[in-house]
């Protein structure tokens, strides 16, 4: 039986005990009008079927970690034949050494690796560790980005009236208000003002931490370059957030993809296949703090998680880095995505609407301006109203996509990109008659 939005009576039920049970009715990320929201009932290659039987095809890909598509049949294998030998040990296990091992064999600055289960932990105990290998307080983030959800990174994530440089701005209520004086703020691409910041605050700052290819604004080369160049001179530890990045730009990374190694990186999505795996890694000396032979001294740095280094998780990520060590997989990738960007584009020129679409071919969006999207200043002179309605267009027409991106997966094949390229049309010719 089917309810008048078209939900049969069974996901209709679900959607009203979630709005009881969560805040919001959701889990804390994706969210939809009631009239859209629904509820998935399983996901298989690039799409996603919900409860009432309505198909997706799908940009969102659980944030971004699944870059074979859902239920891939090579970790799906893998991670069953892992189940069978037990779920949890809190101790060494086989995929968790290989994992590992395979993060430092391609990942530049891997020399030790140390596993979490989720990137916020890994940018918050990596902050950790550079703030106890140059035993300063202080870290220097930019603009716009984004390193989880810990009271050093939910400082001017996305400020609508940023302050002037270097001061933060909280973007969560319950942030201790100390941290403000911990965190200094530079705007990215910007290597004048960053470096001059960094000038005056270097015998301060513990670290520089940063998204190589910040939230969906890719860096100007020199400007990366040069940030590792002062970084260097003074001794700060830089550290990369690689959560999005990692294996998803090439298979060492943004560091490998733009040929810039930092002291420090932090990983997650792709490295789980699915799970929740995330990890820091980097230079033997910063991740010596983490070994018990200096526990008890005032060098040791404190980590444990239950699940870190979970051994289905670490599993479902070999199987998922195996299927991207392939000849051609990236190149297919970055084929797939920069069709789906140019279409994206030239649908917005046909139905008259001033955009640019920024980021890069495995992850990208669409920003409804006319100034190029270069920091995170830039995104403010774009329409909101326009993009949320070009977003709930799309979902009408059954493409599904995170509310600041898209991502690509190897599994977006010719059927799923045509049929892509055609909602993108009608979605933002609906979008051009809503704001004329």
């Amino acid at each position: 039986m089917t309810t008048p939005s078209g939900r049969t009576s069974e996901e209709h039920a679900l959607l009203e005990r979630a709005q009881r049970l969560f805040p919001g009715g959701i889990l804390g990320g994706y969210q939809v009008p009631p009239e859209l929201s629904f509820v998935v009932r399983e996901g298989r290659g690039a799409r996603l079927y919900d409860l009432s039987g309505r198909e997706y095809i799908d940009y969102l890909l659980g944030s971004g970690p699944m870059i074979l598509g859902h239920a891939h049949p090579a970790v799906v294998q893998a991670v069953e034949a892992q189940l069978r030998k037990g779920t949890t040990y809190f101790q060494l296990s086989e995929p968790a050494v290989a994992l590992a091992e395979e993060i430092c064999r391609a990942v530049p600055c891997a020399e030790q690796v140390r596993f979490t289960s989720t990137g916020t932990e890994a940018t918050f105990f990596a902050l950790r560790l550079a703030r106890a290998f140059r035993k300063r307080d202080r870290v220097l983030k930019f603009e716009g980005g984004f390193h989880g959800m810990h009271d050093y990174s939910l400082m001017s994530v996305g400020p609508r009236t940023p302050k002037a440089f270097p001061a933060p701005t909280p973007d969560s209520a319950g942030i201790p208000h100390v941290i403000q004086d911990e965190v200094l703020i530079a705007p990215f691409n910007d290597l004048g003002e960053t470096e001059a910041i960094i000038e005056t605050h270097h015998r301060d700052l513990a670290a520089v931490i940063m998204e190589p290819f910040q939230r969906l604004i890719p860096p100007d080369p020199a400007f990366l370059h040069g940030v590792r160049a002062i970084t260097e001179r003074h001794g700060i530890p830089l550290v990369f957030d690689e959560v999005v990045t990692g294996f998803r730009f090439a298979y060492g990374g943004a560091q490998a993809y733009y040929g810039v190694v930092p002291d420090l990186a932090a990983f997650g999505k792709i490295i789980g296949g699915g799970f929740p795996v995330a990890a820091v890694a980097g230079r033997r000396a910063i991740m010596r703090h983490l070994s018990p032979e200096v526990e008890g001294t005032a060098d040791h740095v404190q980590q444990v998680g239950t699940l870190s280094g979970n051994p289905v998780g670490c599993a479902a990520g070999l199987a998922t880095l195996a299927e991207l060590r392939k000849p051609g997989t990236y190149e297919r990738l970055f084929e797939t995505g920069a069709r789906l960007m140019q279409g994206l584009e030239a649908a917005a020129q046909a139905a008259g609407l001033t955009a640019h679409v920024a980021g890069s071919a495995p992850v990208f969006e669409i920003y409804f301006t006319d100034r190029p999207i270069t920091d995170h200043r830039a995104t403010l002179a774009a329409d909101r109203d326009r993009h949320r309605t070009f977003v709930h267009a799309l979902l009408r027409r059954g493409v599904v996509k995170a509310g600041q991106k898209f991502y690509v997966s190897l599994a977006h094949g010719e059927a799923e990109v045509r049929r892509t390229l055609e909602a993108f049309t009608s979605a933002l010719a609906a979008t051009a008659r809503a704001h004329p």
